[in-house]
């Protein structure tokens, strides 16, 4: 290794009065009421996401009564299947020569 992390100056947060009573409690945690969740045990992490993305980028509230994983991956799946199924259908030419 080069050492470079050994030649810089640590910042010491002790002495900094603003991080002084965060050394055993790093962060602050806020419970927010009625905000929408993963389902525990949920792995569909990216699905979740993505499905908050839709409703927020269409103005609609994520509803916070559980969403159906299953149901609306079924439903962005067929989406994808129709859009590639009518891409192909459209023929296109190209100026990219093929090797």
């Amino acid at each position: 290794m080069s050492g470079f992390l050994d030649q810089k100056l640590r910042t010491d947060l002790t002495t900094i009065k603003v991080y002084q009573d965060k050394m055993g409690n790093p962060f602050d945690v806020q419970y927010i009421k009625e905000i929408v969740q993963q389902t525990i045990g949920s792995l569909h992490c990216a699905l979740f996401v993505a499905i908050c993305a839709d409703y927020l980028s269409d103005g609609l509230q994520v509803p916070n009564d559980g969403l159906d994983a299953e149901l609306l991956r079924k439903g962005y799946a067929t989406l994808l299947w129709k859009y590639g199924e009518e891409k192909a259908q459209i023929p296109y030419a190209s100026d990219i020569k093929d090797p």
